[in-house]
């Protein structure tokens, strides 16, 4: 609406795929996109860092959302003390999946998983509305930082996604 140049805020979301078999997912969508095979399910701090801090979003509030399956995650993200601060969670008696997307959705930037079916409908719904800022597909850069690895496209190629595309 009329406000949202007013509401600045990135958003995470984490989802862990049950441990190993989301690593393996990962795996596989890495294998076709050239992303760091687990960047987007460890989600450490020098990873979101290296992707707010460049957009100037360091000052502004991180929504995280989660499949609560991997509380280490959410925990090293909060001991942070860059992002610590700037993290948001919403309370759990109002969280939803609707809830969620739309949060996802209505970004300014959207941190995902490419293995995640979830992150991936946020991130298309994202690109078919115009909005930039989609980072699902994130590679080492060799300076101690993460690029794109594929364009927001990626997340509708048939090779790189398999069955999720």
């Amino acid at each position: 609406g009329e406000d949202k140049s007013e509401v600045v805020y990135s958003v995470i979301h984490s989802r862990s795929l049950e441990g190993e078999p989301g690593y393996r997912l990962l795996s596989n969508v890495s294998k076709h996109s050239g992303c760091d095979p687990v960047a987007a399910l460890e989600m450490r701090p020098e990873y979101i860092k290296s992707i707010l801090k460049p957009l100037g979003m360091l000052q502004h509030p991180i929504v995280f959302i989660t499949d609560g399956q991997s509380f280490e995650v959410l925990q090293r993200l909060l001991t942070d003390p860059d992002i610590g601060p700037l993290i948001r969670l919403v309370p759990e008696e109002a969280s939803w999946i609707g809830g969620d997307m739309t949060l996802g959705l209505m970004s300014n930037v959207f941190i995902g998983n490419p293995a995640s079916t979830f992150s991936g409908f946020i991130a298309k719904s994202r690109v078919a509305m115009g909005f930039g800022h989609n980072y699902l597909f994130m590679s080492k850069d060799g300076k101690g930082g993460y690029r794109p690895s594929c364009g927001d496209v990626c997340i509708f190629n048939s090779k790189v996604m398999g069955v999720m595309s």
